[in-house]
């Protein structure tokens, strides 16, 4: 890899200083010396260079020096591309802030420093925590240019222990040379935030989401030494948007440092210039949306009753149209097929809003990142992220907006096919409907079957590039005829209108959407630590009960065909059992075999016990009386992207029959 003259230099630097660090120089020396004195025959005027560092390797120096400096390298057996963006990675040893760092010299990066907080209000009387023991904790995720990133979990307190460091790389692609590193000039016209979201983990592993912000960090382009402290005012969320929560220290400082920065006018006035355009074009299309709405209304009074939902409120109370929701989203090796991914979004858990008091349901669409973070959402955010996924595989998809039995407000989504196949997808469940339409206009042939799908009515569809109004005579789903293209039937919005402030880009108050991130749990060792968890409870409450446990571990073993249940759920494929049937059948003579499948999408294994215990058959089972018993658990967790899993777990018994 060639390095400019001045990296080469300055990771000469590094490197002597690593060695003068570790006295490499004098312990040379004194082998030099060793050896000329020991081995060196009296007919050889000089040491060799070969022989020299044979007595270097002999006594480990050289392995000494390569693991202070540890270069790390992948696919060392493989000769790497010759490519001017070839990293160079390094670790200081001494460093606590950031122990591994993989620098490229031809690209600039920000250093984002969270340096504390303070002013958590709620926290005021939180104890200290005592070692070892289990408490509340905050986490702090954050997004910028395709780059995610996590700090140590710290305990919640007034003034959190944050202390971490992230390195986010600023370098522009397609920007003409690729290799030459990005200047002030071009990095002030980088408009992406850097979007910051506050995580709160309970002892019981629950999570809430504290606040989302998004931090404009261009203002250190006109800093001196290309540094600067901001302190950043977090605000709740949803009804609390306008709380503040607290109070994070952030210190910015620009790697390499910049050779000549911008006026802090300069700045400024770039991103007043931002700000009003955005604000230009989102009044425009204020102005359009009420055009279009007057015009839907005036295609039929009862339309007003009809859930057209043309913008939404997102986390921090913010109003952004419904089609900024949503955007093709490729999970590149993560997710193999749609289904698996609405496998995914089907086990991310489900909870509305949170409000206080009464009133109905509180309207919140989270912002991706703030959804993926928290693990869990109301129905719009599973469908909004189904959609986006399906989308990335290359299928016509739309965010469906309607309601359910008792006129639930709901969003689903749904794929039109090339062969004009409606399929709705429920996002909550990872189920699939064909929709086939009635026409009320013709006499029934024969009695119409009742729809499988829970869906009453449909308001409208929206995707990234489109939004369409139901204007048909009913808002019925069964007699709703999906032709797009009727405008009749549909009416739609200009998608001009729509790409000026929902396409990438188009304004800067668009939040951008994250990669997803694989999963960072192990299943076979979170799989072994639930059962022993379970083992432990069943035995506690059998014994409770009076009841001797005695667990048979090739039973248990048995168990695991049967729990090949997932596989069915991703590719809608039943899964052949025969073989755990024929296994089960083999018990001797006289004894019954009970079995209960059950699933969870959370790995709390004192939460999944009780659940279980609420099923009259579940309980039999763990509560057998009899001659002979013999129990066993089974307990398989699939992992999925974002540390999402499903947990399926078996319970058994194998007893004599004495009546």
């Amino acid at each position: 890899m060639s390095l400019p003259p001045e990296k080469a230099f300055e990771l000469k630097q590094l490197i002597h200083q690593q060695l003068s660090k570790m006295d490499v120089h004098g312990r040379i020396r004194e082998i030099l010396a060793e050896t000329i004195r020991e081995e060196l025959a009296p007919d050889q005027q000089q040491l060799s260079t070969e022989d020299l560092i044979k007595a270097l390797r002999r006594r480990g120096i050289i392995d000494d020096v390569m693991k202070e400096l540890n270069f790390v390298t992948d696919n060392v057996d493989q000769e790497p591309p010759p490519s001017p963006k070839q990293p160079v990675c390094f670790t200081d040893r001494q460093s606590t802030l950031l122990k591994k760092t993989n620098i490229d010299p031809t690209r600039r990066y920000l250093y984002l420093q969270v340096l504390g907080g303070k002013a958590f209000l709620e926290h005021l009387q939180e104890p200290e925590p005592l070692p070892g023991q289990v408490c509340s904790t905050f986490t702090l995720c954050l997004h910028f240019r395709n780059q995610r990133f996590r700090s140590k979990p710290v305990p919640c307190a007034c003034e959190p222990d944050f202390h971490d460091g992230f390195l986010l790389e600023v370098h522009r692609e397609n920007l003409g040379d690729g290799t030459r590193m990005a200047d002030s000039t071009t990095m002030l016209s980088i408009s992406d935030p850097i979007h910051m979201v506050l995580i709160k983990t309970d002892i019981f592993g629950e999570t809430t989401l504290v606040a989302s912000y998004f931090l404009e960090w261009r203002s250190v382009l006109g800093s001196e030494n290309g540094a600067t402290n901001l302190t950043v005012e977090l605000m709740g969320v949803g009804t609390e948007s306008k709380v503040s929560v607290g109070i994070l220290n952030i210190k910015l400082e620009m790697y390499p440092p910049l050779s000549q920065t911008l006026s802090q006018e300069v700045v400024n006035t770039q991103l007043a210039l931002e700000r009003q355009k955005t604000a230009e074009k989102e009044r425009l299309f204020l102005v359009y949306a009420k055009q279009w709405w007057r015009e839907y209304l005036q295609i039929r009074p009862s339309h007003n009753s009809r859930l057209v939902k043309i913008f939404a409120q997102d986390e921090n109370g913010i109003n952004r149209p419904v089609c900024s929701y949503v955007k093709p989203l490729r999970a590149g090796r993560l997710l193999d097929t749609p289904r698996q991914a609405a496998r995914f979004v089907n086990v991310l858990g489900y909870e509305r809003a949170p409000v206080i008091g009464g009133g109905g349901k509180q309207e919140q669409w989270c912002t991706l990142l703030a959804f993926l973070c928290r693990n869990k959402g109301d129905c719009e955010d599973h469908a909004n992220l189904l959609c986006s996924l399906l989308l990335g595989y290359g299928l016509e998809a739309f965010v469906c907006v309607g309601t359910k039995a008792k006129g639930v407000p709901h969003a689903w989504v749904m794929t039109c096919g090339t062969d004009g196949t409606i399929t709705f997808w429920e996002s909550l469940t990872g189920h699939r409907y064909i929709h086939k339409s009635n026409n009320p206009d013709e006499p029934p042939v024969a009695e119409q079957p009742k729809p499988l799908y829970p869906y009453r009515t449909i308001g409208c569809v929206f995707n990234h590039q489109m939004f369409l109004g139901n204007c048909q005579p009913s808002d019925s789903v069964e007699i709703c005829v999906f032709d797009l293209n009727d405008e009749s039937k549909w009416k739609p919005m200009s998608e001009e209108a729509i790409k000026s402030v929902c396409a990438p880009g188009a304004t800067t108050s668009l939040p951008p959407f994250p990669p997803l991130c694989a999963s960072t749990i192990d299943a076979s060792v979170t799989s072994n630590e639930i059962e022993m968890q379970l083992r432990l409870l069943v035995s506690e409450h059998r014994k409770d009960l009076g009841l001797t446990t005695v667990w048979e571990d090739q039973l248990s073993y048995l168990l695991s065909p049967a729990l090949a249940y997932e596989f069915e759920r991703t590719t809608s494929i039943s899964a052949g059992n025969e073989e755990f049937q024929d296994a089960i059948r083999r018990v001797p003579d006289g004894h019954t075999f009970k079995g209960l499948p059950i699933h969870f999408v959370y790995r709390n294994a004192r939460r999944a016990f009780a659940t279980c215990l609420r099923s009259p058959f579940c309980e039999e089972i763990i509560c057998c009386r009899g001659d002979q018993v013999r129990l066993a658990v089974r307990v398989r967790v699939f992992t999925y992207p974002e540390s999402a899993c499903a947990v399926w777990i078996m319970f058994a018994c194998k007893y004599r029959s004495v009546l």
